[in-house]
């Protein structure tokens, strides 16, 4: 009995124990938790900033009321750029009416470019490239002296007082790691209206945008590629800052074509294995290359950096339509002259290449006459020399015909020497023709595209550009470019080229008339400002023109600034400072609003390719007489065709282009073709 009763007691005691414990339960665990989520959260918060990096913070600027399309003052440093271990971020000033990269929409923006410092990665610019530039005109004043840009160096990069109107005229030393398709870190810097001096409310600046903006800015709309070194190539990260937002879209075809030509020359160009042993094939004494692992094209450069930078972007597609790495022959006046343009590769044929002189190597025209009189199958050659430069009397090639580009496949190795855009002989020939539509929806679209892939100005070329366009161009209303050509400067007097230039701009509009009957010191109410940028080998051009709105007022109003950057005097070959100063202007005329140039230059040519202008051309003077119409403006982007073919395939003689849809004569050279964007395009000469 006294067990059943102990038994008793203890089964009390523990469902008391029992009752207790769930008490207890009840209360604690709401309060566990709570405490739990609060340390969930709290923990979250700190990988979070782990994630930023130690020192980091990321700071978001809402505007309300902003454009897009606004005039963005200068900014000072000061109010640029915030360090913090070693790295460096950076908030770009742009110039007015740049859309950077997105559709002129009002919304949430970011503008984020960092990375670490590395000193001295931008080469220094000294006067020795400016110094010769003239005294300038500002709002009928002479400014700054002898109107030279000062030195400019690596510690000065982010910007100096200039000596006309205190411009703060720096571009920022934009430096950081290669980024492989993500976003890379950093911070944004707030941006209030009182340090950017915007017109209308602030700079919206969002971080959710940011990969948007790094993809449709710098990338131009997918025709650049990610993974390049931004501190080897600055004007790659900063070139869509300066110019408006292009309306013509790279097609998904264009862009796949280059992502696959980007991987052969990855897998075929200098340096890799199978470089080596193709090369080995195509030049060994068995004459084994048709056995070559890759196939290739080696451009050639001949004339002046115009007709090299067109005919080279001509060659680039013929290698992408023909699956051929192309490697360039640059000489020591091209070095440092453009970045590559293909990622963890070169485009630069090695020194030591036999292939770099054309001497005894086979040409193209002996191809097609031993072509033409056998009946039996020719024994290709491994290496063979093309020659498509324009002379007066240029004999007929058949490039553009199927049967020699048939004979052309079969050979791994071609040199091509060029100095003509023979785009539109692609065009003709019809497996090319439907790969080209293909690519380019919009046919007078090909070089504006090309060009801006191939044609990233290095960091000397850039740092000039960049610092001339700030200190003189960027405030303007409206940027005028202006370049003049003279043909033949002893037979054709400068008065008769000045009278040209002043009858086709002024009877356009294109400037103002000046006021002859009010004095200097009147003062209009219109309070725009036009900068005039003059390209020309003489310096009597820009001169006279900067007299003409010194002396009197415009009759409108119009504040008239005149700057020409060089005066060279004479075109100079083979000279890397002369090409150099020749990159500078064509870029510089390419950012401009309205266009002027020379028939038939292809430094003009260019210049309206880079900038999508249709420029007004002045027609060519040889003598001192008078042209009328003085100037006309161009109905296409691309280039003309100096050189096209003289001949259909048959043989028959070809004496206009009205068989090929989208090719038409051009206006400033009555024996070229050129693109144009649709049939309905007409020209008159």
């Amino acid at each position: 009995m006294e067990i059943f009763q102990a038994k008793a007691d203890s089964m009390s005691v523990s469902s008391k124990r029992f009752t207790t414990f769930f008490v207890v339960l009840f209360i604690s665990f709401p309060v566990a938790v709570i405490v739990s989520s609060m340390y969930r959260n709290s923990t979250l918060a700190v990988f979070e900033g782990f994630s930023q990096g130690p020192g980091e913070s990321v700071q978001d600027v809402t505007t309300v009321g902003s454009q897009l399309g606004e005039r963005v003052h200068n900014i000072s440093d000061d109010n640029l750029r915030g360090t913090y271990n070693n790295t460096v971020s950076v908030v770009k000033v742009l110039p007015e009416n740049f859309e950077n990269g997105t559709a002129a929409e009002d919304r949430a923006i970011t503008l984020r470019v960092e990375g670490k410092v590395q000193t001295g990665a931008a080469p220094s610019v000294t006067s020795e490239f400016l110094a010769s530039e003239p005294k300038v005109t500002t709002h009928g004043s002479e400014l700054g002296g002898s109107g030279t840009v000062q030195s400019v160096t690596h510690d000065s990069l982010g910007g100096k007082e200039g000596n006309n109107n205190s411009v703060r005229s720096g571009v920022e030393d934009l430096q950081g790691n290669s980024q492989k398709h993500s976003a890379t870190e950093g911070r944004t810097k707030n941006i209030t209206e009182a340090d950017a001096g915007l017109k209308n409310g602030s700079l919206t600046i969002s971080t959710r945008t940011n990969v948007n903006l790094d993809n449709k800015a710098k990338l131009l709309g997918g025709l650049l590629t990610t993974g390049f070194d931004e501190a080897s190539c600055i004007s790659r990260v900063q070139s869509h800052l300066y110019r408006k937002v292009s309306p013509h879209k790279p097609s998904p075809y264009l862009i796949s074509k280059l992502r696959d030509y980007e991987e052969i020359h990855r897998r075929c160009g200098p340096t890799t294995r199978a470089y080596e042993r193709s090369m080995r094939k195509i030049v060994g004494p068995k004459n084994s290359g048709t056995a070559a692992t890759c196939k290739y094209l080696i451009w050639k450069p001949v004339n002046g950096l115009g007709n090299q930078m067109i005919s080279l972007a001509a060659t680039f597609l013929y290698a992408i339509l023909t699956d051929r790495v192309l490697l360039v022959k640059f000489g020591k006046d091209k070095h440092d002259l453009f970045c590559e343009p293909f990622l963890n590769s070169t485009w630069i044929l090695p020194e030591k290449s036999p292939l770099g002189n054309e001497h005894h190597i086979p040409t193209y025209q002996i191809l097609l006459q031993t072509d033409k009189g056998s009946n039996s199958k020719m024994n290709l050659p491994s290496v063979l020399f093309i020659n498509l430069q324009y002379t007066y009397d240029y004999p007929e090639n058949f490039f553009h015909c199927d049967h020699s580009q048939d004979l052309l496949s079969k050979i791994p190795l071609l040199i091509l020497m060029s100095d003509q855009y023979f785009v539109p002989s692609l065009f003709m020939n019809p497996f090319f023709n439907v790969e080209i539509n293909k690519m380019f929806p919009e046919k007078d679209t090909i070089f504006h595209h090309l060009g801006r892939y191939l044609f990233q100005p290095s960091n000397e070329p850039w740092e000039l550009i960049s610092k001339y366009y700030q200190a003189h161009l960027a405030k303007a209303d409206e940027r005028i470019g202006l370049q003049i050509r003279v043909f033949s400067p002893t037979t054709t007097p400068q008065q008769a080229i000045m009278n040209l230039v002043l009858s086709c701009t002024l009877n356009h509009k294109i400037l103002p008339t000046v006021d002859l009957q009010t004095s200097l010191s009147w003062v209009g109410k219109n309070k725009t400002v036009k900068a005039v940028l003059v390209a020309s080998l003489y310096q009597e051009y820009g001169d006279n023109l900067r007299r003409m709105y010194l002396k009197k007022p415009t009759a409108s109003g119009e504040f008239i600034e005149v700057y020409q950057p060089s005066h060279e005097a004479k075109q100079k070959f083979n000279d890397n400072k002369h090409n150099i100063k020749a990159l500078m202007e064509m870029y510089l005329l390419s950012l401009s609003d309205v266009l002027v140039t020379t028939s038939l230059s292809t430094f003009g040519y260019v210049a309206q390719g880079l900038g999508n202008l249709k420029p007004w051309f002045l027609h060519r003077l040889v003598s001192n007489n008078t042209h009328f119409p003085p100037c006309e403006q161009d109905f296409s982007l691309e280039p003309c065709y100096h050189a096209p073919p003289k001949h259909y395939c048959d043989g028959k003689s070809l004496k206009d282009f009205v068989s090929f849809s989208y090719l038409k004569k051009c206006k400033d050279f009555s024996s070229g073709v050129k693109l144009v964007k649709d049939t309905t395009t007409t020209t008159t000469t």
